[in-house]
């Protein structure tokens, strides 16, 4: 066994979810990820905790059922809930045989099914999760790189030292944490303004997220104004999505465009009420990913990238006793940030062309 699959389960257990003796571990992986699966098994053995695990959460699996049932027959999985209510932790592998396998199912099935399945996904979101990625090929091949090439990409953005990470971040943290309003502007195509007043700003150091490498925090809902275009990629549900265009009015999508499945933006924006409006701005920070790679869990962590997120909004961001934006998807949309383009955290310019000012190069 290649010596990095060992370190990436450690990391895993004992850095992102901190397992102890006792802990009943769902481990969701597909066949695709065995090695990382078996060297998750040993290490949670090792720890005292017990894992179990299931592959139906996997875009395969999950492709074939729904291409059998009918969408209005979709309903909640109380087995399935069980299953999450029953468990301590939760690690999600990514890993596939085929990145399109879910790219056959009609976008109306998928809207039913991610709604059948919120409960679900909140009962997860209340568990210690944690979603990393395995180098299988297939996902090599997407992101238009040699399996050992992808590897080593896959590995050195994992096995960090996530505590000089944390600090790195923290002090992009401590300045949204400080403001009150951020704008963003590239080129003549993206100027979007939005209140952070209130909200918390989130120090991803490879918790819930494996690589990490992000500080992410909450709009507040109503407060989005302008426009903004996705320059790079969105794959969503196998189907990829070119220049995806939102204008908002009152923190509303009010206009939608893209260059390539468009309609597949319609269906996620048609979600719910909640899916037009952002639930989430995130700053990407992990120099280590320097490549894009068709991957939202590593190229919204590119260091000279922002992401905005139409749908729920996570409940760390917001202010106790206070609920934000609600919906049944979370869809990340990447901004190119490398060249002309700005950062501005209550009018003060806080990264220019990707370097953030508490780094060496930064033009002010």
């Amino acid at each position: 066994m290649d010596s990095r699959i060992r370190e990436h389960a450690e990391i895993l257990v004992d850095h992102s979810a901190e397992i102890e003796a006792g802990d009943n571990v769902v481990v969701s992986a597909s066949s695709a990820a065995e090695p990382l699966t078996l060297a998750l098994c040993e290490v949670i053995g090792e720890r005292g905790a017990f894992p179990f695990h299931v592959s139906y959460r996997t875009d395969r699996t999950r492709a074939a059922f729904l291409r059998g049932i009918e969408s209005d027959a979709l309903d909640l999985p109380d087995h399935e809930l069980a299953l999450v209510e029953a468990s301590d932790v939760w690690i999600h592998v990514r890993a596939d045989h085929n990145v399109a396998d879910i790219a056959g199912v009609s976008g109306e099935t998928m809207s039913a099914f991610r709604k059948a399945h919120a409960p679900v996904r909140e009962e997860i979101l209340d568990t210690t999760w944690v979603l990393t990625q395995f180098p299988a090929p297939a996902n090599a091949q997407n992101a238009e790189m040699s399996t050992e090439e992808y590897e080593d990409f896959v590995w050195s953005a994992i096995g960090k030292d996530w505590q000089a990470q944390y600090e790195h971040q923290q002090q992009m943290v401590e300045i949204l944490d400080a403001g009150e309003e951020v704008h963003i502007r590239s080129g003549d195509t993206t100027d979007l303004t939005m209140s952070i007043e209130g909200m918390t700003t989130i120090n991803d150091r490879g918790k819930n997220n494996l690589p990490g490498g992000e500080v992410f925090t909450a709009p507040v809902a109503d407060s989005v104004e302008g426009e903004v275009l996705f320059d790079k990629p969105l794959v969503h549900q196998g189907h990829e999505v070119e220049d995806a265009y939102l204008r908002f009015e009152g923190g509303e999508v009010v206009e939608h465009a893209a260059a390539k499945n468009e309609d597949v933006l319609t269906d996620v924006l048609n979600t719910d009420d909640g899916a037009r409006r952002l639930g989430e701005l995130g700053i990407g920070m992990n120099r280590d990913i320097d490549r894009f790679t068709y991957n939202m869990l590593f190229d919204e962590k590119m260091g000279d990238t922002v992401h905005l997120a139409v749908g729920r909004a996570y409940d760390e961001c917001l202010p106790e006793g206070e609920s934000g934006n609600d919906s049944a998807v979370h869809v990340d949309m990447i901004v190119d940030m490398a060249e002309d383009s700005v950062i501005e955290v209550d009018g003060e310019v806080v990264q220019r062309n990707g370097t953030f000012r508490f780094e060496d190069g930064f033009e002010g």
